[in-house]
């Protein structure tokens, strides 16, 4: 037994050897690329098919940017603590006027010199997450559905995202600028004074018995 304990321990000690040196040399080597391995070929095959046409006439004025930590918990089962996921999130909404809403009876011509205009309403164009600056900072107690927890926590972000818009007056601010960029802009096309009012909308008469 002593002896060939003897005869092994060389080779146990090449082998241990060999091992270090490759995991040292392995590293330099990954950087060099195969000459003999085959150029992968990437093929692509789409067909795209244009669904719909649809004009558009939505300025957009404004845009205000958003910063967010959002925490979203779920009640699972009654034995198991909550579901939770933090978030960072990054959100952008912006406020537009549509100028299709524009009636030929909201421009009315004063003299020769004045054109009085009635903008509709200023409206909140558009809300979404900027899923490329917010990531996922922490999931706990998924139980195997963390993608599930993570969409749910961006969906209620995302509806945090129109809420806070609204609420920081985003709609005054569009109309604020509606005033500043397209009274110039008409003035200058028309050569006349521009007042910009706001249309009246006709309120909902109620339902007949």
């Amino acid at each position: 037994m002593p002896r060939l304990l003897r005869r092994l321990l060389p080779l146990a000690f090449l082998l241990g050897l060999g091992w270090f040196l490759w995991t040292k040399v392995r590293p330099a080597l990954s950087g060099f690329e195969n000459p003999l391995a085959p150029t992968p070929q990437i093929t692509v095959t789409h067909n795209t098919v244009l669904e719909k046409v649809e004009g558009l006439g939505r300025m957009e004025l404004v845009r205000y940017q958003f910063k967010d930590v959002v925490e979203y918990k779920k009640s699972t089962y009654r034995f198991l603590p909550d579901a939770k996921v933090a978030l960072i999130v990054a959100g952008n909404a912006i406020g537009c006027l549509d100028l299709r809403k524009v009636r030929p009876q909201d421009v009315v011509l004063e003299g020769d010199s004045v054109v009085r205009l009635a903008l509709p309403a200023p409206e909140l164009c558009t809300w979404q997450v900027d899923h490329s600056k917010s990531k996922v900072y922490s999931v706990e107690n998924g139980f195997f559905q963390d993608a599930e927890l993570v969409d749910a926590g961006y969906k209620y972000a995302e509806a945090n995202v129109r809420t806070a818009a609204l609420q920081s007056g985003i709609l005054a601010q569009t109309e604020q600028n509606a005033e500043q960029i397209l009274r110039p802009l008409l003035e200058t096309m028309t050569g006349r004074r521009v007042i910009l009012t706001r249309r009246l909308e006709n309120p909902l008469l109620p339902a007949r018995r």
